[in-house]
């Protein structure tokens, strides 16, 4: 958790103490939708008192008390102006915790968003929080683009779509011209995406899983000679830590990433068929839990190029079969068939 001071456009509202979790559970609880809506409200009217009565002891003091969180809601109050217009509203469950995620549209911002965010843990207190203006993607002029490849979820069994989607609260990685329709995927089971305590690889029902080639193709990049990360630490120096870029033709790159040491199976210019296994999850590169980060893209280098959607073919999310679609976030997809 960490204290974040934003300014946009001369704007500036403080964070308190965002936690974010990767994957998304739980599709909309009424429960759980009427304790967001409650303490965005008092925050809104500022009462300070029934907000912070609300808030883990370790929360409030990590960013700053009772102090921080007035200072929030004069801000707010000063520099937003009245919320003219919610835009969307989600709530998601994982590991404990439940998120709520508000897009909302304000008197004194009518050109943008704000985000606003709170998490608690299931029946307790409120441990994160976040208001901010909403990332904006980045410009694309590939969003009415139709995938040519063939692709087929590269995993098998159910797993969790952590981040997917066009929009900046369901994907972080859309403000990225690379990474604009990318997903990250996980495993998750019971509500968590871990078992015991999360603090190993092995910890983390994903880590290790096959990952498979979504379409054929031939191999263009291949690593895995990074190593593994601890979970919650990172290696920003190599983003997609050892991954694997497969050509389908036609300008499309699949980019599969995270990787697991020593588990890619196949070598630059090696033919790939759908569904042949490539390596395992893993936690390698800029990743803080074992995941699947995948992407379609129009160049052979990470970095390079500019990001296509990607329609996935024969698969089921939530239990309802898609014939042909891109999974977003919260949603437990997996192969309808191979």
């Amino acid at each position: 958790m960490s204290k974040m001071l934003q300014g946009i456009r001369g704007l500036i509202v403080i964070s308190l103490c965002t936690v974010l979790q990767t994957a998304a559970l739980a599709a909309q609880d009424a429960a759980a939708l009427a304790r967001g809506r409650s303490l965005t409200q008092l925050l809104y009217a500022s009462r300070i008192d029934s907000l912070t009565a609300q808030m883990s002891e370790g929360f409030l003091s990590s960013i700053g008390g009772r102090p921080a969180v007035t200072q929030l809601a004069g801000q707010v109050s000063n520099q937003l102006g009245g919320e003219t217009e919610v835009v969307s509203e989600e709530t998601h469950a994982l590991g404990g915790l439940v998120h709520y995620y508000r897009v909302a549209r304000f008197a004194q911002m009518p050109n943008g968003t704000v985000t606003v965010q709170w998490s608690w843990r299931e029946g307790g207190q409120v441990v994160g929080g976040l208001v901010r203006p909403t990332p904006q993607p980045a410009s694309t002029e590939y969003a009415d683009y139709r995938t040519q490849a063939q692709l087929h979820l590269p995993f098998e069994g159910e797993w969790i779509v952590g981040w997917g989607g066009r929009a900046a609260h369901q994907n972080y990685h859309v403000v990225s011209k690379e990474q604009r329709f990318a997903y990250d995927l996980l495993v998750a089971r019971n509500g968590s995406t871990y078992r015991t305590n999360g603090t190993s690889n092995e910890d983390y029902f994903c880590f290790g899983e096959p990952i498979l080639a979504p379409a054929a193709g031939a191999v263009v990049f291949a690593l895995d000679s990074l190593p593994d990360n601890t979970p919650g630490q990172m290696a920003p120096e190599v983003p997609p830590g050892n991954h694997v870029i497969i050509d389908h033709g036609n300008e499309e790159y699949s980019l599969l990433a995270h990787l697991q040491r020593g588990s890619v199976s196949i070598a630059v210019g090696d033919r790939v068929e759908r569904s042949q296994q490539i390596g395992t999850c893993g936690n390698s590169g800029n990743s803080s839990e074992p995941h699947l980060h995948y992407h379609l893209q129009t160049a052979p280098r990470f970095g390079e190029g500019v990001g296509l959607p990607a329609f996935f073919n024969d698969y089921r999310a939530d239990g309802a079969n898609v014939s042909r679609g891109e999974p977003v976030r919260g949603q437990r997809i997996e192969s309808a068939g191979r």
